[in-house]
């Protein structure tokens, strides 16, 4: 049975359901652009829960540890995922089903969900070792700034932090609003990016200058010896990744964009309003894009021009010190501490990220595996709420046992890159079965959507056959 469906057969009572289409709850879309900006949000949100996990930390390392040469890769891996997250996204608000739903519609099955679906359960146990380094990124950076019983990074102090950072962010998102997630992320992205792009500019006038001739070897097209491990995680973490796409569908439907397009009724009115939120969600996806392409780009050319010249790569605890050095060498001491606060900003960003979106994602699962009723408002929010005080400690021990909050967040983008292949096959697949031929006859978004998934495939293979020791070439 439709879960969908269902939900918006209940009466309508108390606060709207955003997972259920009802007639009463459609608005007309915005016409003029200012107005489609005034209700931009989803996007935002997810650019801050990649800013922290691939951009401040693998790609600066890749960056570090390579010099200019991979900064090809870092342009290909923000902008080839775009258009699969349209294509997804379009899906969800013209069905009022989310990506794990759809994905449970891709044959074979095994029991009740689909084969992608177990492919995602096994991702996200991956996932969880990255989790577990962003809060322990962020704890290291507290831990540097305020050191308790010890010195800085000391695992009494790492520890005392840890259980902090995840406390502090239960606390925010017990409402389980979206919005209380809407605010924290963005604001604090904000803050964090235009210093990172500013420092990015300002390089050019310290020791660390870059020139075109940098900027012209990045764009070379190589992978150089040594660094095809680092540069597989990059793909499957910076931009948006497989499990952001999917995530990006709840946040849409949360935001209102499904609810307020309402149910399909067959009508020109209902088309037309499809049409209309379809064009704000475009706009959401294009800013998230920018900023996730501008502070990947940054990343890159600070831990290229700064850190690989003096041999400085991200290792272990002291990822966060290895990393200070780019504010420190650049602007003195007192960047340390200015660098150290921004870290704190984009990792608890995209901790909260985390801490909001994965709950949602099992909740839906459990209830494709028929273990809770999805559809019951009341027991999917308790579901929720339940899952976001239990999975932080979690994701947290994983960090106080490894203590590698680099190589656990790589593990995490690997992973991530693999599950993005099995996206892009249910994307064709629910277009292709789901879609009206009406809302996919854009000739430049097929055109867009078809490179970006021969382009996915062809990175995809290889870095499965890397990871698992298959020679590709020299």
């Amino acid at each position: 049975m439709n879960q969908s469906a269902s939900a918006a057969a209940a009466p309508a009572q108390g606060p709207a359901d955003p997972y259920a289409l009802r007639p009463q709850d459609a608005q007309d879309p915005p016409t003029t652009f200012t107005g489609r900006l005034r209700h931009l949000g989803p996007g935002l949100v997810l650019s801050a829960a990649v800013v922290g996990s691939g951009e401040l930390i693998v790609t600066t390392s890749l960056g570090a540890e390579a010099g200019f040469v991979l900064l090809w890769l870092v342009v290909i891996s923000t902008a080839v995922k775009v258009w699969v997250q349209i294509e997804l996204a379009r899906w969800t608000i013209l069905t009022g089903k989310p990506a794990l739903e759809g994905y449970s519609q891709v044959g074979p099955r095994i029991g009740r969900v689909g084969w992608i679906n177990w492919l995602w359960i096994g991702m996200d146990f991956a996932k969880m070792l990255q989790r577990g380094g962003i809060i322990g990124g962020t704890a290291s950076a507290l831990s540097i700034i305020w050191p308790i019983h010890g010195e800085p990074l000391s695992f009494g102090s790492l520890a005392i932090w840890t259980v902090i950072v995840m406390a502090t962010t239960v606390l925010l998102l017990q409402s389980g609003r979206y919005s209380a997630v809407e605010r924290v992320t963005v604001a604090t992205v904000v803050l964090f990016t235009a210093s990172i792009v500013a420092l990015a500019l300002g390089l050019p006038l310290t020791e660390f200058a870059y020139g075109l001739d940098d900027l012209g070897t990045g764009l070379s097209f190589m992978i150089p010896a040594g660094t095809v491990g680092i540069a597989v995680a990059m793909f499957g973490l910076t931009g948006v990744g497989a499990d952001e796409m999917t995530t990006y569908t709840y946040w849409c439907m949360e935001k209102g964009y499904a609810r307020w397009t309402g149910p399909d009724d067959g009508s020109e009115a209902r088309a037309r309003r499809a049409e209309g939120w379809l064009r704000v969600m475009r706009l959401d996806v294009g800013v998230s894009w920018l900023v996730c392409t501008v502070c990947t780009l940054s990343f890159y050319v600070i831990g290229a021009s700064v850190l690989h010249p003096q041999g400085l790569v991200p290792e272990g605890n002291a990822m966060i010190s290895t990393l200070a050095r780019i504010y420190t060498d650049t602007m003195g001491e007192w960047g340390l501490t200015l660098f150290v606060v921004g870290a704190v900003a984009v990792l608890f960003s995209t901790n909260v990220g985390s801490t909001a979106s994965v709950p949602r994602l099992w909740t839906n699962t459990l209830g494709l595996l028929g273990v809770i009723d999805w559809t019951d408002m009341k027991v999917r929010t308790r579901t929720i709420r339940i899952l976001t005080c239990c999975l932080p400690p979690l994701w947290a021990s994983f960090f106080l046992f490894l203590q590698s909050p680099v190589i656990m967040v790589q593990i995490g983008g690997i992973a991530g890159g693999i599950f993005l292949l099995a996206v892009v096959v249910a994307v064709w697949y629910l277009r292709t079965t789901e879609v009206d031929r009406r809302f996919r006859a854009n000739r430049w978004l097929t055109g867009a959507l078809v490179v970006s998934s021969a382009l996915i495939a062809v990175l995809g293979v290889y870095s499965v056959l890397e990871v698992f020791g298959v020679s590709v070439g020299g």
